[in-house]
């Protein structure tokens, strides 16, 4: 038998409040036990044997997926040296209710620092609380977890990110993110979802993409661009003659990771490899979008391009996520050639900042040459009217003296 231990604060309640024995979507043949430690949020795995699992293994041997999947958390100091077995799996995609735990192996969260930090945090005060108070109710705002205004989905989205908000305060709380942290909290507890946030902005990238000056999501958007110049000129050729920026349909794939483009199951998907893989992999199904659309795409205008973004492509991705990873996986492009667009990314962004230095300068001086010139001009009419009034005073002098002359005479 199979058996799971679960975190107990984890465990569906039924309308009494009561905890319920079974998980949705697990199969009545696998037996569920829930286990309560001295550390609830700890998650267990073990795995046997039972008929059921000698049925289900597949004809060439291989085992099922659960049983695999049992194994690989159940010994993940063993599995994980085995990096392109590890990558192959998660490509075949992890089953739904291992991801809790999984996702944690993948980024190193399950043994975090972070997790003990987070207690803390949660009884501090962050500068930040009102805009993520805000911003809760749009995040997911008809997922059951996070539809119910100030309920326990709301709470626990607001304490993680509340508790970055003091854990990183370069960073802060940026818009956004909560969707991040929205799946995160579907899968995990709030400690175990601060932990894997910390790794996926610390380790993955995102913490660059979120700083103030979001100059890492620049890059990104730089390196797409390039790519999709590359491998689909038509495409690229099409949305510069629109004035269809890269940044316009693409902003929120990098910053969200898909998790408001496409559908939750699909998205998951993706942050399967992500968290495997890193950002390649975002790239990767980018470019796999742009291909399945392409055809529709260069048919469209801005306006056009937009709605399709929006509504038609996530639908067509959502309808097979299988086809879009396949698509992904074989996507190739050149880690030298990325490494390349980031150092001429870099030399750009330095080019301009050194251009808005000089820029300043220039109008810094034109600011002063303008006040001289006030000033100058100031001066100069005081000089003319005290020139006037000294030639006005000449001539009525003169006057004067005329009429005193031309009385004496007579």
């Amino acid at each position: 038998m199979f058996h799971v231990f679960l975190d107990h604060r984890n465990i569906p309640m039924d309308d009494t409040g009561t905890s319920m024995n079974t998980v949705q979507g697990l199969s009545p043949d696998y037996e569920v036990t829930w286990a309560y430690h001295e550390r609830p949020s700890n998650i267990f795995i073990s795995a046997g044997t039972s008929s059921l699992q000698e049925r289900e293994r597949c004809e060439d041997g291989e085992e099922d997926n659960w049983t695999v999947w049992g194994k690989i958390a159940n010994d993940w100091d063993a599995y994980k040296k085995k990096s392109n077995y590890i990558k192959d799996m998660v490509r075949k995609g992890i089953p739904h209710h291992f991801r809790g735990i999984i996702w944690q192996l993948l980024c190193d969260a399950h043994n975090s620092p972070e997790k003990d930090q987070f207690a803390e945090y949660i009884k501090a005060t962050s500068a930040c609380e009102k805009v993520i108070r805000r911003d809760i109710a749009r995040t997911y705002p008809e997922h059951d977890l996070f539809k119910e205004k100030d309920g326990v989905g709301q709470e626990s989205l607001f304490n993680v990110m509340k508790a970055y908000s003091l854990h990183d305060r370069e960073v802060g709380y940026c818009q956004g993110s909560g969707f991040i942290v929205g799946l995160l909290l579907m899968l995990m507890p709030e400690e175990e979802a601060f932990a894997v946030f910390v790794k996926l902005m610390k380790d993955y990238r995102m913490r660059d993409m979120f700083k103030p000056s979001m100059a890492e999501l620049g890059l990104c958007m730089y390196q797409l661009e390039n790519l999709v110049q590359e491998l689909m000129p038509d495409l690229h050729n099409h949305f510069n003659s629109q004035s269809f920026h890269t940044s316009m349909y693409a902003s929120s794939w990098f910053l969200t990771l898909f998790t408001t483009a496409l559908a939750l199951p699909t998205a998951c998907r993706i942050i399967d490899v992500f968290l495997s893989e890193g950002m390649d992999i975002i790239f990767k199904v980018a470019l796999a979008l742009l291909q399945m659309g392409k055809e529709d795409l260069l048919c469209l205008d801005m306006e056009g391009m937009l709605k399709y973004f929006q509504k038609e492509l996530p639908v067509r991705a959502d309808s097979d996520p299988e086809a879009v990873m396949n698509i992904a996986y074989n996507v190739k492009f050149n880690a030298k050639r990325m490494q390349k667009l980031k150092k001429e990314y870099t030399v750009m962004k330095t080019k301009e900042q050194e251009d808005m230095v000089e820029l300043r300068r220039l109008r810094q001086e034109n600011r002063l040459l303008k006040q001289r010139v006030e000033l100058l001009e100031a001066e100069s009419s005081e000089l003319a009217q005290r020139l006037v009034r000294g030639q006005v005073s000449r001539a009525e002098e003169e006057e004067t003296t005329f009429v005193v002359q031309r009385s004496c005479k007579r």
